[in-house]
């Protein structure tokens, strides 16, 4: 365990100790503007960072990094990191301590019909981002954020350890194995003995309010809920490690500070729930539609493009815990419960889950859902 790890009872805290580290502190973010990039983003404005983003045009319309005013909470540049030349722009004006890349195309079923766009940006991405580093003589904490797929699927009930094989089976699968493979060569070839941290992060599927993507369960959910319509599932009895996407943005900072402190902890982490929050998708449609107050039955989808996807995926998180005394803090019903509740005050608040909504846009707009997001991470940080 880290010798100095901020903890409360041997769990890990997110205490005013841990916000503290982050105030003043210089951040930088690749794929701010998605969904994940844009709850980070909240979490590290309210603990005071200065949070640099590099990242393209927010991915969906409506978008959560609009709703919450993101232009106004960090410098942002715009650009693909495929850009090698506006990425090392954007290195050197900002001058990062901490580097938390997690510019992806993030969608399996996107990456069967565009591998070419999906490797260029998850494999060359994380090259040009690592060359920045390398490059830079400020950063202290680089942080690749991959996936619970990077792992060579045996369809086994057992979770997948950090030192098992890495051979993911799509084109978005396995170029974060690809990825994972190019972090680890540059942290040998160039990061030995300097004094740079490079871990990477292996995190299951997340949920929560403001995810408007398209091929995502939640989404969908929220969609049927306000158009009166069943919900259609693709693979109702695939088990997949669902958590509320707090988890693994805390997470992700955790390791983040406690490798700035400590460099001898870097190193790659799963992030994952108990193995009783690995549900079948069918189940979390049925717990979303209890929350939200909905009797209709989802339906199995057939749809004309349906390519493999995992069936049984779980992580073993034994490493992450042991190291940090970090555990999952809400189960995948307060996850769900949490996204409901983000989702009810978004739509109370005009906006809407339909592509190109004309609904309020920029900070203070939907005052509201901002509030619930302060309140949901201030829930989160006390474990309630």
């Amino acid at each position: 365990m880290g010798k100095d790890c901020s903890q409360q009872n041997g769990i890990y805290s997110f205490g005013p100790g841990f916000m503290n580290f982050y105030k003043g502190r210089r951040v930088f973010i690749t794929g701010i503007t998605g969904f994940k990039g844009s709850w980070m983003l909240k979490v590290l404005s309210l603990a005071g960072a200065a949070v640099t983003g590099y990242s393209l045009e927010p991915p969906t319309d409506p978008s959560l990094f609009d709703i919450i005013g993101g232009n106004e909470l960090c410098r942002l540049y715009t650009g693909d990191v495929r850009d090698l030349g506006g990425l090392k722009k954007a290195f050197d004006e900002s001058k990062p301590e901490i580097v938390i890349h997690m510019a992806a195309q993030p969608l399996v079923r996107e990456s069967y019909r565009n591998p070419v766009l999906t490797y260029g940006t998850n494999v060359m991405g994380t090259v040009n981002v690592l060359e920045c580093v390398r490059l830079s003589g400020t950063v202290k904490v680089f942080l690749n954020v991959t996936t619970d797929k990077v792992y060579r699927n045996l369809e086994r009930a057992e979770g997948y350890k950090e030192d098992e094989v890495l051979d993911g089976f799509d084109p978005y699968s396995n170029s974060k194995s690809c990825s994972e493979l190019v972090t680890a060569s540059y942290r040998r070839s160039f990061f030995d003995g300097k004094d740079v941290a490079v871990s990477t992060a292996r995190a299951g599927n997340v949920i929560g309010g403001g995810d408007f993507a398209k091929d995502r369960i939640i989404p969908d959910c929220v969609r049927a809920a306000e158009l009166g319509d069943p919900v259609g599932i693709r693979n109702p009895h695939s088990v997949r490690p669902y958590q509320h996407v707090l988890e693994p943005v805390f997470a992700y900072l955790m390791i983040a500070k406690e490798t700035f402190e400590h460099k001898e902890l870097a190193a790659s982490y799963n992030v994952g729930p108990y193995d009783t929050d690995c549900v079948e998708t069918g189940t979390l449609v049925n717990t979303f539609n209890g929350f939200w107050g909905i009797n209709r039955e989802s339906y199995p989808q057939n749809p004309d493009f349906n390519p493999h996807e995992a069936g049984l995926l779980r992580l073993n998180c034994d490493k992450i815990r042991q190291t940090f005394g970090w555990t999952p803090r809400w189960s995948y019903r307060e996850a769900v419960k949490a996204s409901v509740e983000w989702s009810k005050v978004y739509l109370e608040c005009g906006g809407s889950f339909k592509e190109d909504s004309d609904i309020p846009r920029g900070p203070g707009a939907l005052g509201d859902v901002s509030e619930v997001m302060e309140k949901q991470i201030a829930e989160y940080r006390s474990g309630n």
